[in-house]
């Protein structure tokens, strides 16, 4: 086996198309960060992507610093340990590791084993797909797409998800950013639920694969819970998706909260796998 570098993410798309393609769902994040660095190659100009490759590929991993490496399900079992190796050997350093369950795992065994550092979860997560949608009955408000005076609101909401959805220690994107290249965005959006003439729930959908899209981050402040607007909203926004032609959306939920897994099974979401994001630490450093 070796190990091939690329140069930009369509070089890396056409290399690793047979083992990203075979399980979409699986590798959308991968397709995701793809679909950025094809829109905004600035966005994470650090960026590396890799194949394993032994007759053929059967492998391929990323990274966008300071976020963690994401590997792929290999075609040959041996091409994840393999891939910690060479990159070990290369001199790469690495965060943590992303991926759905087992490879996650894999990786971050052969990746402790050859450097000694302590794996530790920052969190795990289901990742669902839906190919149909079953919209919630009586729920007051309407959806309407996020427009540019919804920015200051659009960024303080997603800090809030961010503080609430992510490990103290996980790296923050530019929200700023992030909502700018939304709102300007063909491949992507941001879409509010209005109920009274007042948002009270937002959604987005970005990172599109060969067939789907992935839907999120779903967000409704905590005095607006339970009232069913992050269900009807991300129902909506699922089947416009899908009447705009994809074969399927995609999302992430966190494996803790059993009411989020709830709701988006009720309105038509299939858990497909699990997946995990884990923290490579120094094992000498206090815990």
């Amino acid at each position: 086996m070796q190990l091939e570098e690329h140069a930009d993410a369509a070089a890396f798309l056409t290399a690793a198309a047979p083992v990203l393609e075979a399980d979409e769902a699986r590798h959308n994040l991968m397709f995701g960060i793809c679909s950025m660095l094809l829109d905004a190659p600035d966005t994470y100009p650090d960026a590396r992507l890799w194949t394993v490759v032994a007759d053929s590929v059967v492998g391929a991993a990323l990274m966008t610093p300071p976020f963690n490496l994401a590997v792929a399900e290999p075609l040959d079992e041996g091409a994840l340990s393999f891939a910690a190796q060479a990159l070990h050997e290369g001199g790469v350093d690495l965060p943590g590791v992303t991926a759905a369950v087992p490879e996650a795992d894999v990786f971050a065994a052969a990746w402790a084993e050859l450097t000694g550092v302590r794996v530790r979860v920052r969190f795990k997560q289901g990742i669902y797909a839906a190919r149909s949608v079953h919209a919630p009955g009586g729920v007051s408000g309407v959806a309407r797409p996020a427009h540019p005076d919804d920015r200051d609101l659009l960024v303080d909401w997603l800090r809030a998800f961010q503080d609430e959805a992510l490990a103290d220690d996980s790296p923050h994107i530019d929200l700023e950013r992030m909502v700018d290249r939304r709102l300007a965005a063909t491949n992507g959006g941001l879409v509010l639920w209005e109920d009274e003439s007042q948002p009270v729930s937002m959604c987005g959908f970005g990172g599109p694969t060969p067939r789907g899209i992935r839907i999120g981050p779903v967000y409704t402040p905590p005095e607006l819970r339970r009232r069913g607007y992050a269900a009807a909203l991300t129902a909506h926004v699922t089947q416009q998706q899908l009447d705009n032609g994809r074969d399927y959306c995609f999302l992430y939920t966190d494996l803790a909260n059993p009411t989020s897994n709830r709701i988006y099974m009720n309105i038509g979401y299939e858990r497909v796998c699990d997946s995990a994001e884990y923290a490579f630490e120094d094992p000498t450093s206090s815990l």
